[in-house]
């Protein structure tokens, strides 16, 4: 799911965790997640949403939440940051934390 300023806050609230992949396209390491953000996606269908933001796109959000560096991927629950992990982290270690939020 593709994430705007228009339509973040929408999204975040909701009952299901939200998983946002905050990247760019000249990003590298945000390349490297990439798949492991969309095997998420499918694993999680119907138990959680995961969504990418671009960061040059929608700045107002990704300063809101004070996204210094990229790749970052945040878990909202019922609006709330609750997770935040920064960098390129193996999926397993993706799986594990949005696991943990459900």
């Amino acid at each position: 799911m593709i994430l705007t300023d228009a339509t973040f806050d929408q999204t975040i609230n909701q009952p299901l965790p939200v998983l946002v992949d905050f990247w760019a396209p000249w990003c590298g390491p945000c390349r490297m997640v990439a798949p492991s953000v969309e095997k998420l996606a499918q694993e999680f269908a119907g138990r959680a949403v995961v969504g990418k933001l671009n960061v040059d796109e929608n700045q107002m959000t990704a300063q809101r939440y004070r996204v210094m560096s990229i790749p970052t991927l945040i878990i909202f629950k019922n609006g709330q940051p609750v997770d935040q992990i920064v960098g390129v982290q193996p999926y397993p270690a993706l799986q594990q934390r949005l696991a943990k939020t459900l």
